[in-house]
C-alpha cells in the first residue's frame, strides 16, 4: 500500500498536479531519499528547489514545490502549492486526522530524545510503531514525522522542541496527542525566557493538544510543577506524575548502579517494583518512570514494558557508550567513552557528570572533555562557574574546557584537576593522544555548535594513528 496518492496530497496540500502517481515515503534531502518518496523543497539553510532535479535523479516519485525548478522535465510530476513549508503542515495535519493510532507526545528541558526512544522500544514490540529519526522537534521535523507516519501504525511517538516562546503550542495541536509528556524543566534556552517559570508555561503549552480524553504525565519534583500542574488540569483528562518525592505517583524508591546497568525500584499504588535499563544515570531510570506510567495507561502489562526498557540503550551524542582503542596494535590498550556531544545545559550536565562518576576507571582515571552551554542568557558565565561545586567533580581526575562560556569552570577548577583549555573543539584534538590513557573513562559533552563530536571523532581515530609515543598505557 502506498503512502500518499496524487489525489491524496492534492486533497490534503491544496496544491495541484499532473499524472496519477503515489509516493511510499516523504523526504526533504536529496541525498538521502529513497526510491519513490516524495521529495519536499524547503526553503531553509538551503532553497530545496535548487536539489529537485538531484531528487529525480536519486529516484524521487515527485517532489512537493512552489515553483517549477530549472531543468525539470514538463511532464515530472511536481506539486504545486503556494508555500512549501505550509504544505508540509497540511500534509501532517491530514496524516494525523486520518491515522488511529495511539499517539503520544515528548517534551522537556532534558530527556525528550531519550525518553522518545525508550517508548518506540517498548511499544515496537506491542504493535507497529511510528516514531521520530533522531530529534525532528521543530516546525519541519513534527510535520514531516506525521507525514511520513504509514495509515495502519497502531502506536505513534513524536518529540516536540522550542527554542522561543510559541513553538510549542502549534506543533502540539498539530500531533494531537492521547498522552503528553513533560520529562522536565531547566535552564535551556534561558536566553530567550525571563525565567525558568517561563520555560515551564512555554513546555506546558503541549497540553494545548491533547485529545478530549488525554492524559499528561509530569515531574513532581521541579520547583515548576505547579505551573506544570495547573496547565496539565486545564487540559487534561488525568494526570500522571513521576519523581522521587512523596508527591509522584509513579515514585523511585532506590537506584543501584552495576557496571554496565541500572536497577531501579519504584512505588506505585503501595506496591514496590523493579525494572533494568542496560545503561547508567538516575535521570534515565526516573525518564523510564514517565515510560511505564505512559505504557500502563496504554494497556500494557508490566513484564512488557519492562521487557522493552531493558533492550534500550542510550544513541550517539546522547549517553552511548563504547569502548575505544588507543592503538591497534595493542588490544588491551582500551578506553571508555560516554559521548554526550549533542547537546548541554546545566541540568544535563550534572547528570553526566553523576553517570561518569559511577563508571569505575579500571586502570587509570575519568576525565571530561566539556564545551560551552549555549543559550542560558545573561547569568550564562555564573552557571558555567557554578558546575565546579557539583559535588560529582570531585571524583573526576581532570577536565579539558572548550569554549569561552566553559572558561568559567576551568578557572574555577582546584588547579590540580585543569587540564587543557582551548577556543575550540578543532584545538582541543589537537594533541589529544597525550591526554588519554588506557583504561580511562572519558565523557564528551557541549553544545551542539561546540561540535564536540569532533573530540569523539578524535578518539575513535587514535587506533588508526600509530604515532612514536611509547606511552606508560
Amino acid at each position: 500500500m502506498s503512502l500518499w496518492t496524487a489525489a491524496q496530497l492534492v486533497a490534503a496540500t491544496g496544491g495541484s498536479t499532473q499524472g496519477d502517481w503515489f509516493v511510499d515515503g516523504v523526504s526533504i534531502d536529496s541525498r538521502r531519499l529513497q526510491p519513490g518518496d516524495l521529495f519536499i523543497a524547503l526553503q531553509a539553510a538551503r532553497d530545496g528547489h535548487d536539489f529537485v532535479v538531484q531528487a529525480f535523479d536519486n529516484g524521487a516519485a515527485a517532489a512537493l514545490v512552489s515553483r517549477r525548478p530549472e531543468g525539470v522535465a514538463d511532464d515530472a510530476p511536481l506539486l504545486m502549492v503556494p508555500d512549501v513549508q505550509a504544505a508540509l503542515e497540511a500534509l501532517g495535519r491530514a496524516a494525523r486526522a486520518r491515522s488511529h493510532a495511539r499517539v503520544v507526545a515528548v517534551t522537556g528541558s532534558v530527556g525528550k530524545t531519550s525518553t522518545k526512544e525508550m517508548l518506540r522500544e517498548v511499544l515496537a514490540g506491542q504493535g507497529r510503531t511510528h516514531a521520530s529519526v533522531a530529534s525532528y522537534n521543530n516546525h519541519w521535523g513534527v510535520p514531516l514525522t506525521l507525514a511520513r507516519m504509514p495509515t495502519d501504525t497502531e502506536f505513534a511517538v513524536f518529540e516536540i522542541g522550542m527554542n522561543h516562546p510559541g513553538e510549542i503550542a502549534p506543533l502540539a495541536l498539530m500531533v494531537r496527542p492521547d498522552i503528553a509528556i513533560i520529562t522536565t524543566v531547566a535552564a535551556a534556552h534561558l536566553e530567550a525566557f525571563d525565567d525558568i517559570d517561563g520555560i515551564a508555561r512555554e513546555k506546558a503549552e503541549i497540553f494545548n493538544g491533547l485529545t478530549p480524553d488525554g492524559v499528561a504525565v509530569i515531574q513532581a519534583d521541579l520547583p515548576t510543577s505547579p505551573v506544570l500542574t495547573a496547565a496539565a488540569q486545564d487540559h487534561s483528562k488525568r494526570i500522571l506524575s513521576f519523581g522521587s518525592s512523596a508527591k509522584a505517583a509513579y515514585r523511585l524508591r532506590d537506584v543501584q548502579f552495576e557496571p554496565a546497568t541500572t536497577l531501579a525500584t519504584f512505588e506505585h499504588q503501595n506496591q514496590l517494583q523493579t525494572f533494568e535499563l542496560a545503561a547508567l544515570g538516575r535521570h534515565f531510570a526516573e525518564n523510564a518512570l514517565a515510560v511505564i506510567a505512559t505504557c500502563q495507561n496504554l494497556g500494557l502489562r508490566y513484564e512488557m514494558i519492562t521487557a522493552g526498557l531493558a533492550r534500550w540503550l542510550p544513541v550517539v551524542g546522547r549517553g552511548a557508550r563504547q569502548k575505544m582503542m588507543l592503538d591497534a596494535a595493542r588490544p588491551d590498550s582500551t578506553i571508555e567513552v560516554i559521548d554526550e556531544s549533542y547537546n548541554a545545559n546545566p541540568t544535563s550536565l550534572c547528570a553526566a557528570l553523576a553517570v561518569l562518576s559511577q563508571i569505575k576507571a579500571l586502570s587509570h582515571q575519568r576525565i571530561a572533555f566539556l564545551g560551552d552551554m549555549k543559550e542560558l542568557g545573561p547569568q550564562a558565565a555564573e552557571m558555567h562557574a557554578a558546575i565546579a561545586q557539583d559535588v560529582h567533580i570531585e571524583g573526576i581526575a581532570k577536565i579539558h574546557a572548550v569554549g569561552p562560556l566553559i572558561r568559567n569552570l576551568y578557572d574555577a577548577l582546584p588547579v590540580e584537576k585543569r587540564g587543557r583549555w582551548t577556543a575550540t573543539s578543532a584545538e582541543m584534538v589537537q594533541g589529544i593522544r597525550a591526554d588519554v590513557h588506557a583504561g580511562d573513562v572519558v565523557l564528551i559533552k557541549g553544545s551542539l555548535s561546540m561540535d564536540m563530536g569532533r573530540v569523539v571523532d578524535a578518539l575513535t581515530n587514535l587506533r588508526h594513528a600509530r604515532t612514536s609515543d611509547t606511552g606508560e598505557d
